[in-house]
């Protein structure tokens, strides 16, 4: 499993609690944190997929 992919998820992991704890606290830039968060560990995680499966076909 390619390390881009653990790294995003867990990024996935953060910015979700992250997001959460915002709307909890009604603090708009935690939130808007995490989601972003989110966001950047969903790209993470896809372009460690795409690496595992380019390794796999070779």
């Amino acid at each position: 499993m390619d390390n881009d992919r653990t790294e995003g998820s867990m990024k996935n992991i953060k910015g979700r609690l992250k997001e959460g704890l915002g709307k909890a606290l009604g603090d708009s830039k935690m939130e808007t944190e995490g989601k972003m968060d989110k966001a950047e560990g969903k790209i993470q995680n896809t372009v460690g997929g795409i690496k595992d499966s380019l390794r796999k076909s070779t």
